[in-house]
């Protein structure tokens, strides 16, 4: 998606804000939420702890209710 910013300035011409549509701002939201995910799941998959699928998981969490 192309943004197209609209900029509000002061007096002297400085940029002090952005205006974007809201398509573009939900676009950049959606994006930025995806992001995070990303380095979540990267996070966590640096870490060199054990993992155990989620079937054994359940399996192992069911018999030992039973």
């Amino acid at each position: 998606m192309t943004l197209h910013p609209k900029y509000i300035t002061n007096t002297a011409g400085k940029k002090q804000a952005v205006v974007l549509t809201i398509d573009e701002y939900s676009h950049l939201m959606a994006e930025l939420e995806e992001l995070e995910d990303i380095r979540l799941y990267d996070k966590v998959k640096s870490k060199k702890e054990p993992s155990t699928d989620l079937t054994d998981y359940l399996k192992n969490r069911k018999s030992k209710k039973h």
